[in-house]
């Protein structure tokens, strides 16, 4: 009963902070419970990261598959500064990626926090929950940080 309650707080809290995702998300979940479908909840938790990331990596490739990207518009873009700061935001981004993955296999119960620290970037700074890998390597670098002056 506690789950349904927390889902339908998440309802509410993602319609009062205008995110359908968060919305959706926490009704389709609602649902596969109601339904007595939550045995896809183990199937969802360790791949729906995997296929989320797939269909944003697919939104992002599609100008490319349109040919509205040419190899001129690449190489001009990556010959300005802009561009540079832009692939170097890109590398330092999936490596952090990569510290939050290895840091939430390492200590999966601070997954609690980073959903909390989404919800409330959602609700309140208006932002989207694309990046709860960058959430974690921001975390696990705060962490490293605040250990070194421990």
């Amino acid at each position: 009963m506690w789950g349904e309650g927390l889902l339908l707080f998440l309802i509410l809290v993602g319609i009062l902070g205008h995110s359908n995702v968060l919305a959706t998300s926490a009704c389709v979940l609602l649902v596969l419970k109601l339904t007595r479908l939550q045995h896809y909840f183990p199937l969802i938790e360790r791949r729906g990261l995997e296929i989320g990331l797939l269909f944003l990596m697919l939104s992002v490739l599609v100008p490319f598959a349109n040919d509205n990207i040419s190899l001129k518009d690449i190489l001009k873009s990556l010959l300005s500064w802009r561009g540079l700061a832009c692939a170097l935001g890109g590398a330092l981004a999936t490596y952090m990626n990569g510290a939050g993955l290895n840091m939430l296999r390492i200590q999966p119960e601070l997954l609690t926090g980073l959903v909390v620290g989404s919800i409330i970037g959602i609700v309140f700074f208006k932002g989207i929950p694309v990046g709860p890998l960058m959430a974690a390597g921001l975390a696990a670098i705060f962490i490293k940080i605040i250990e070194m002056f421990q």
